[in-house]
């Protein structure tokens, strides 16, 4: 009898692998190198990038050629995406910064983990038992779900890094409480004052995520890089110092990954970015036509009321009407785009429809949304001139099916990865499953299934 069933046991494991492999936990750490093209990985030689490590993990990983964002392509609602499988429509994080017709907001960002509508990587890790970690990933300012928690979040201008209360503010909003303090103690490195957008608030991003590796071995870590974006804006993307932005990343990453395999082994690491980039030379005052048209007042180069509204999200501009039942301000603004996109000097693209923009997965509550050309990003001056050169070389936040250059990257490798596979153009919605099942956890609300990295 004993034998019997020993053979029966070896006959239901080998029928049945699908069952056992979805029950094993492969830890994965997740790196965003924010803005990272694909194509500074696979034509590194082109570009003379020193890259060792990520040319190291596309010859001995999977890759994808690119992958097809999202609506739009900007760093806070990309890296919700990454973590839910879904769009942002279904997400809630509808771009950086919230919505401020009447700018009572002060720049507000979607810094809240609270906003996410939808479960995400880690809080189907933790549901299975897995700890969790994460560094300077966006919308994740109090998660209930990532056990060691160092959240993106400043007060006052993006990058500014003046104010030193700043790393009080980080130790008081970072999981456990006090970690941020116990980290510094322990590496010497006191935190970053805000959000510090240069190559050096990322080596301070590494330095803390070795040591929560280190000290934690979470089964999940996630971990966000941001100067390469930094440097593609002030300086054009494969400019001189966004490569050598890159080449400093790539060591870091290096030390990351070396610390993961030591922890596990059998771990696999995941590359990817929130979005591409472009040369940009030109900035869209688009809110100009509509104050000119009466649909939105102003004093004093402020707002003061508004029937029509764009919303500046990147290099493109949804419309949002004060009254969305109001026909006939939504044929005005109509008309208004239209005019305005029959001058090839605005530098516009296309108008997306409120259909066509659900059908994208973004901006729920537009009524129309402006897609601009490469070279014209959106502007946000009141008065003045429409088109205006753009203060930045670099920008982001096209319409994906518009503009190839706005692909991201994805990169796996370690144990059970293929190697030297590419899976071609992919969707951003791919990206959760594909990791949620390397971890061997359910992510039931995600839309598409899992890629073949096998």
């Amino acid at each position: 009898m004993l034998l019997r069933s020993l053979r029966l046991a070896v006959v239901f494991a080998a029928a049945t692998p699908a069952l056992f492999a979805q029950t094993t936990h492969q830890p994965v750490l997740l790196i965003s190198v924010d803005g990272m093209r694909p194509d500074y990985v696979t034509q590194a030689d082109q570009h003379h990038l020193l890259i060792p490590t990520l040319r190291r993990i596309l010859a001995s990983g999977t890759h994808a050629t690119g992958v097809n964002g999202v609506l739009p392509t900007i760093t806070y609602p990309s890296h919700t995406t990454l973590v839910t499988g879904v769009p942002p429509a279904q997400h809630g994080i509808l771009s950086n910064s919230r919505f401020d017709p009447d700018h009572n907001l002060d720049g507000a960002w979607y810094w809240y983990a609270d906003r996410v509508k939808v479960p995400t990587l880690w809080s189907a890790a933790k549901d299975a038992g897995l700890h969790t970690a994460s560094v300077s990933w966006p919308v994740t300012v109090d998660s209930t779900v990532i056990d060691y928690n160092l959240p993106e979040y400043w007060r006052g201008n993006l990058g500014d890094t003046a104010n030193e209360d700043d790393q009080l503010l980080d130790n008081a909003i970072s999981r456990p409480d006090g970690e941020v303090r116990r980290i510094a103690e322990r590496t010497g490195r006191p935190y970053m004052n805000g959000n510090d957008t240069s190559l050096d608030g990322d080596e301070t991003r590494t330095v803390y995520s070795l040591d929560i590796l280190k000290q934690h071995r979470p089964e999940f870590m996630s971990i966000h890089l941001s100067s390469l974006d930094e440097e593609e804006h002030l300086h054009g993307p494969f400019s001189a110092e966004a490569n050598k932005d890159l080449e400093g990343i790539d060591a870091m990453i290096d030390r990351l990954i070396k610390q993961e395999l030591a922890n596990y082994p059998n771990a696999v690491v995941a590359v990817v970015s929130d979005h591409g980039f472009a040369h940009v030379e030109h900035a869209v005052n688009l809110y100009i036509p509509f104050v000119k048209a009466g649909l939105i007042k102003t004093e004093n180069d402020k707002i003061v009321s508004w029937q029509a509204q764009p919303w500046a999200t990147g290099c493109v501009m949804p419309v949002l009407l004060h009254d969305p039942t109001d026909e006939a301000t939504k044929a005005k603004v109509k008309a208004l785009l239209d005019k305005l996109a029959a001058d090839p000097k605005n530098g516009i693209e296309t108008i997306l429809d409120h259909q066509q923009i659900a059908a994208a997965g973004g901006f729920p509550d537009a009524a129309y949304l402006v897609s601009f050309r490469i070279g014209y990003c959106s502007g946000t001056n009141l008065s003045g001139q429409l088109v205006v050169d753009s203060p930045l070389k670099g920008a982001h936040g096209y319409n994906i099916a518009k503009v190839p250059e706005m692909r991201s990257s994805l990169f796996l490798t370690g144990v059970g990865i293929a190697q030297g596979k590419d899976l071609g153009l992919v969707d951003m919605l791919q990206i959760a499953p594909t990791i949620a099942k390397i971890l061997g956890v359910s992510l039931s609300t995600a839309k598409q299934s899992a890629l073949d990295i096998h």
